[in-house]
């Protein structure tokens, strides 16, 4: 019939498909303008770094730099206080991490309920987040002043001790920052994790709660579920953070005393900028980017296998 013709021909029209290349050019002008940057800023002193980790390269040197192959990660396997540098990096990225999620999670599990002035409790929620990272050191210095500090001045009231200087103390000092890392940190991680208790579905709760579910069998079977996503990818965000932390270091203690705090992070610092070592500090870079890859790894594997799961 005529009819069924024209509709086959118009149905033949309509699934031809455009050519590629042209959906191939477009797409690429349109993220070339974010792409640039990232190359440029990122991508390119990455690289850039990774090839000064195999010369010699050193400041004030007149000589040209030459390439020494893996001499620098053969002499970084070797350095013991790197080693403990690295070692002191760990404890206190996953010390930071793990109080700041449990922390947060009851943070965000408490703003979801129906309280009083709970507008006013999550904008002073993210205060921390919003301070700079030294206005954060030198007022936690101040907390942690052994002649005028708040904390010490509690401690003699309550008739506890005369209070120590928390940030020069071999045993107190690492303890002190981590604390500090824990309230700087903690907004961000109870951001995260309040939006994704908001995205579960409130009739899964309310399905669980006419079968009879407690709040610990709800939060097991309902709330953890749909959280385990957000959960999974602000731990891998935080550890990555916290591994690459300098500046709030680095005001409270610069590494002291005698290396207690000191983070590759500043490790590498004090090789370059200090002693000049571009190179070497270079390979301390890669070493850390190493680490930072491996985390990135087991997150992505933790999304597989959730995506899998469902």
């Amino acid at each position: 019939m005529p009819g069924g013709e024209g509709a086959g021909s118009v149905t033949d029209a309509t699934t031809v498909p455009r050519p590629r290349g042209l959906l191939d050019h477009g797409a690429w002008f349109l993220v070339l303008p974010a792409l640039i940057p990232i190359l440029v800023l990122s991508v390119g002193p990455l690289l850039y770094g990774v090839g000064l980790a195999f010369t010699d390269a050193q400041a004030g040197r007149t000589e040209p730099t030459e390439w020494i192959g893996a001499l620098n990660f053969h002499d970084l396997r070797q350095d013991t206080l790197f080693r403990e540098s690295f070692g002191i990096g760990l404890v206190w990225a996953v010390g930071v991490t793990v109080p700041q999620f449990l922390l947060g999670l009851g943070l965000a599990l408490l703003l979801t309920q129906k309280l009083r002035l709970r507008w006013l409790a999550r904008s002073l929620a993210i205060i921390p987040w919003a301070m700079p990272e030294v206005v954060v050191g030198i007022m936690w210095r101040l907390v942690y002043s052994p002649d005028a500090g708040i904390l010490n001045e509690t401690i003699r009231d309550f008739g506890l001790g005369d209070g120590r200087d928390w940030l020069t103390g071999l045993g107190t000092a690492l303890p002190a920052v981590i604390v500090v890392g824990i309230w700087a940190g903690l907004p961000q991680t109870t951001v995260a994790l309040l939006a994704g208790l908001q995205n579960t579905p409130r009739e899964l709760h309310e399905a669980a709660a006419l079968d009879g579910a407690g709040a610990w069998r709800r939060f097991r079977t309902v709330t953890w579920p749909a959280l385990r996503p957000v959960a999974l990818a602000i731990t891998a965000l935080n550890l990555i953070w916290n591994f690459n932390a300098f500046a709030l270091v680095w005001v409270l203690t610069a590494g002291g005393p005698g290396g207690r705090t000191r983070l590759p992070t500043l490790f590498a610092y004090e090789e370059a900028f200090r002693y000049g070592q571009f190179g070497y500090a270079a390979a301390m870079g890669c070493a850390m980017v190493a680490v930072v890859s491996v985390v990135l790894a087991v997150f992505l594997v933790g999304r597989l296998r959730g995506g899998d799961e469902k």
